[in-house]
């Protein structure tokens, strides 16, 4: 059991930080606040003049399948050979012994959703994992958290002479898939318990079956305002939940994406832009969809950002004109809902995660250091 003291809180969940102390016990947050029960023989941590906010959280990174190794060897984050793979689970590829993610601890970055990347239509899903641990098996917060499928440049680009070269064939491909797994759904129900009735097993089709019935969100990777509503177009005709991932033009379209009333993951934008479709980036882009009303997570897509600069981007969206309240709340409880496992992370609250991380400043300055880290109650890092 563990009391830390005299800290300033900042919850994620009420505007203003507090001063109080946090009992942690098992892993979890018992106690928040002033004038705690605290048990005799607690250990005890002063953290006067320290802050202690919430583990951050990722909504989008491609860490451990993608980290700091280079070359083919060092990643696993794309199959190149098919562009429809909804079957592939980034729990089979993730290395969690990979220096990336003792990396994205120091930074205070304690659970990220990783997954496929954008090279195929539909790529895989992605899953949950605290940033600590050395087994996956021990790491995950949610074994699957959604459908990873794209749209745009990239899997032109990968497929251009095989299968695709253009966004009406990629969407074609999505569509296809989708209703080729509705008919394999629809015979499997007819057949009932009679097993000579079964379709043959499709292991594709049985992928895509809990994004069909709601289970899964499907992870829409678009940068473009055409591809994002291509997505959205998808995801009406067969009833799917959906999430938007990067919408890097999203700025230009606020007005449309409030009314869908979709999650939005934005970013990487630290960085040049790399390719036409981000020809729009800029730091503007979280502030301004947030203030307009829509659910932002910052993410930094590591490794195009290195994973430890999470709260870096949100700062640097702060310095574009970002509310800091709704940055901070857009790398830990905002993408804590977008992934679907705020019931554990994202804010500090009893009963959830101990998972924090106290800093010597705000996190989005770059002369503050993070002075500790703690996930799963456990005292990861410390300087």
């Amino acid at each position: 059991m563990l009391h830390l003291r005299n800290g300033m809180i900042y919850d994620a969940i009420s505007p203003q930080p507090f001063a109080g102390d946090i009992l942690i016990d098992a892993g979890r947050i018992r106690g928040i606040g002033t004038g705690l029960d605290i048990p005799s023989g607690c250990e005890t941590l002063d953290v006067k003049g320290l802050s202690i906010y919430p583990g951050f959280i990722d909504a989008h990174s491609h860490i451990g399948l993608s980290g700091t190794a280079i070359g083919y060897e060092g990643q696993d984050y794309n199959e190149y050979n098919d562009p429809v793979t909804p079957h592939l689970r980034a729990i089979d590829g993730i290395n969690p012994l990979d220096p990336s993610l003792r990396d994205a601890l120091k930074g205070g970055v304690t659970c990220v959703t990783t997954g496929p990347g954008s090279s195929n239509a539909i790529g895989g899903t992605f899953t949950a994992i605290k940033t600590h641990g050395a087994r996956i098996d021990k790491m995950i917060v949610r074994a699957e958290t959604a459908m990873k499928c794209a749209f745009g440049e990239n899997p032109k680009r990968v497929y251009k002479d095989k299968t695709i070269t253009s966004r009406m064939t990629n969407a074609a491909l999505i569509r296809g898939a989708l209703a080729a797994a509705r008919l394999y759904g629809q015979k499997k129900a007819a057949a009932g318990d009679d097993v000579l009735k079964m379709p043959a097993y499709d292991m594709k089709s049985e992928a895509l079956l809990p994004v069909l019935d709601g289970t899964l969100p499907l992870k829409a990777h678009a940068h473009q305002a055409n591809d994002l509503f291509t997505a959205l177009r998808i995801a009406k005709e067969f009833g799917l939940r959906i999430t938007l991932e990067h919408v890097t033009e999203g700025h230009l379209i606020a007005d449309e994406l409030v009314e869908e009333g979709v999650m939005l993951a934005v970013g990487p934008t630290l960085g040049v832009a790399s390719k036409f479709e981000l020809q729009h980036k800029q730091w503007i882009t979280p502030g301004m969809l947030a203030k307009a009303g829509c659910h932002v997570s910052i993410i930094t897509d590591a490794p195009v950002i290195p994973q430890e600069y999470l709260p870096l981007c949100a700062g640097l969206a702060v310095k574009a004109g970002m509310d800091p309240f709704a940055a901070l709340q857009a790398i830990t409880i905002n993408p804590a809902q977008h992934i679907g496992i705020a019931d554990r992370v994202g804010s500090l609250e009893c009963g959830k995660d101990a998972d924090l991380v106290i800093t010597d400043g705000s996190p989005f300055a770059i002369e503050s250091n993070v002075r500790y880290v703690f996930c799963n109650g456990e005292l990861v890092h410390s300087a």
